[in-house]
């Protein structure tokens, strides 16, 4: 099987984690680095929360760390969402391995050029690592295929009834990567509110057992809850769908449009807006992903999860 080499740039998070242990359990991917950046939480703590997922589930890529804030604007985080960890709820043993001694940029300029093949990009957090990235080396962009990323919605926002919460932390950064002329398939709230892990799909992690089917399952106790309190039906699983498009694209369906960010107005920054005019010239940037399967989703995630405890 041809892999697909792709590097992770997170915050973890919930959902950042659980996508990592989907993207290093899949055979068809080959993960050649992993990048951090500050959103959920500061970069100290979503460092350190990357760092002991990897080494929980055994896998030791090169790591860095990257933006400590936005590009522009003060960083804001989601405590509220994720805890003050940015990764509260299961214990966690202290990681095993080391970041690398150089800054994101530089990890993710090296592992491109590097490559023999064209990366395809997964950012799930702020895009605040690959604005920089572009702006200091825009020569990558030859040797990237793609970006799935976690971020936006077409038809709402979570942060703000405009804007969900990675493109809302750094709009500018955003403006930067949806304007690189790259290909980009966007896991937006509109996919990412369907891809929900219910109650029932929590007790089935219980009863597969095993080390990271049981890790994964205390995550999600946290993240249910708030979610819950939100009038949710479940978890949303949305950094999983950036992953999970890689390896099974029939478990979506998606549209293409033309996408802005919004970064000046007042009650929209950070607003994806997506042009739907049917009559409209402007040449489409984004693959924007509007619906799951949602039973095929889980079972792909849950398979993930076992395929550890072989």
């Amino acid at each position: 099987m041809k892999k697909i080499p792709v590097i992770i740039d997170c915050d973890p998070g919930h959902d950042d984690a659980i996508a990592l242990i989907l993207a290093f359990a899949r055979e068809e991917l080959d993960v050649k680095a992993v990048t951090v950046s500050a959103g959920n939480q500061s970069i100290e703590k979503t460092l350190l929360n990357a760092k002991k997922v990897l080494s929980f589930i055994g896998k030791h890529p090169p790591l860095a760390a990257g933006a400590t804030k936005p590009l522009f604007r003060k960083l804001e985080t989601a405590a509220e969402v994720h805890g003050e960890s940015g990764l509260d709820g299961p214990s966690l043993p202290a990681p095993d391995f080391s970041e690398e001694p150089v800054p994101a940029v530089e990890l993710l300029r090296k592992t491109i050029m590097e490559t023999p093949e064209p990366v395809t990009l997964v950012p799930t957090g702020p895009l605040t690592n690959i604005a920089i990235l572009f702006t200091a080396y825009p020569e990558v962009k030859k040797n990237i295929r793609q970006i799935s990323l976690m971020g936006g919605g077409i038809e709402a926002g979570n942060w703000t009834s405009a804007a969900e919460f990675n493109i809302f932390v750094d709009p500018e950064a955003a403006d930067i990567v949806f304007k690189s002329e790259l290909p980009i398939i966007m896991a937006g709230l509109d996919v990412t509110h369907k891809a929900l892990f219910l109650r029932e799909d929590i007790a089935e992690l219980r009863r597969i057992g095993g080390r990271v089917p049981i890790l994964v399952a205390e995550l999600l106790d946290f993240f249910f809850e708030y979610h819950i309190a939100q009038d949710f039906a479940g978890a949303p699983l949305h950094d999983p769908c950036a992953v999970a498009y890689l390896v099974k694209p029939e478990l979506f369906s998606a549209r293409q449009y033309h996408v802005d960010i919004e970064t000046r107005g007042e009650h929209t920054a950070g607003m994806t807006l997506a042009d739907r005019r049917h009559w409209s010239k402007t040449k489409p940037n984004v693959t924007a992903l509007l619906d799951v399967d949602r039973a095929g989703f889980v079972n792909l995630l849950i398979e993930a999860f076992k395929s550890y405890e072989k």
